[in-house]
């Protein structure tokens, strides 16, 4: 890699964008974060120069991104709600493209998922297909990285899976939870996203981990590296999604959405490729168990505070 080129990351501050700078610094790169959450502490301090992602401003997008080498795009929603949804995600991330065409970026590294389809009934993988097309039309060369599930110290479906595996005497499964899952470790995938920052050929990575788990394995796995094992209880979506329902307006969050539980029972978190990261989950969740699922990890407080620490001390 180019140490004395410009490195721009979106949402530094945040989950796997904070792993990407970091991993990017240790490498000597320069690097710069446009981010939507400015007043957030940095933890990076004067290493880092934070810019806003100002979608509604084009033209000063470009200009903060001139003179970038390597775009390294890692923004998107999780889930639509009444002041972010997909569709509006998908806009401002084609803003995002065009600024960096504009700009002269040399590649995009952007983070995508396993199985996108533009004709999906699911916002989310037809949202990420129409970007990875739009990427690959732009004329930018690229790398579009499609992980799974991610986890980490900050997650959240691993962090909260272990949350109510210690609150509650029993945990629900969405029908007879065989589909599939293969979750790669962020620090993976921001080591994963630099190296392709390197290169100069168009490629696509599923960017999955060395395991791959059903998803009555996965909560079997986190119950044991927590000593929580509990009665997997089979339900059906619908009486899940309900159960989930109540759970999120206790923390006053969305613990889990219609969409995600038809993307996990359809499949759609698993592919045929060889892992592209060597951390396995079962033995990162036993070197974490003491913190694992100790508090729980909200979507909505990330979104709603743009102050707080991302991170939990």
């Amino acid at each position: 890699m180019h140490k004395t080129t410009l490195h721009a990351v979106t949402g530094a501050f945040g989950y796997s964008g904070r792993y990407l700078a970091k991993r990017l610094l240790d490498e000597g790169c320069q690097v710069i974060t446009l981010t939507n959450s400015p007043a957030r502490a940095n933890p990076f301090g004067d290493r880092v120069r934070a810019f806003p992602l100002a979608f509604h401003e084009p033209d000063q997008l470009a200009r903060t991104l001139a003179g970038v080498d390597v775009l390294y795009n890692t923004y998107w929603v999780r889930f639509n709600h009444a002041t972010f949804t997909h569709e509006q995600a998908v806009k401002n991330t084609l803003t995002l493209f065009a600024a960096a065409k504009r700009a002269g970026v040399r590649r995009v590294v952007h983070v995508s998922i396993t199985n996108p389809r533009e004709d999906s009934p699911l916002e989310y993988f037809a949202g990420k297909a129409r970007l990875e097309h739009a990427l690959m039309e732009s004329g930018l060369a690229y790398s579009i990285l499609r992980p799974t599930v991610l986890f980490g110290r900050e997650d959240i479906l691993i962090n909260n899976i272990a949350w109510a595996l210690r609150r509650f005497p029993v945990f629900a499964v969405f029908g007879d939870g065989s589909y599939r899952l293969q979750p790669i470790a962020v620090e993976d995938l921001a080591a994963l996203a630099a190296a392709e920052g390197q290169r100069s050929e168009n490629k696509i990575v599923n960017a999955i981990g060395p395991d791959t788990f059903t998803y009555r394995e996965l909560v079997e796995s986190v119950g044991e590296a927590i000593g929580r094992k509990r009665p997997l209880v089979r339900v059906s979506p619908g009486a899940g999604y309900a159960a989930s329902r109540v759970i999120g307006w206790l923390v006053r969050d969305t613990f889990i959405t219609r969409e995600e539980i038809k993307g996990l029972m359809d499949g759609l978190l698993y592919v045929e490729a060889p892992p592209a990261g060597p951390t396995r989950l079962t033995v990162w969740m036993r070197a974490n168990a003491e913190t694992l699922g100790r508090h729980y990890a909200s979507e909505m407080a990330r979104r709603q505070d743009r102050q707080a620490p991302y991170f939990p001390a």
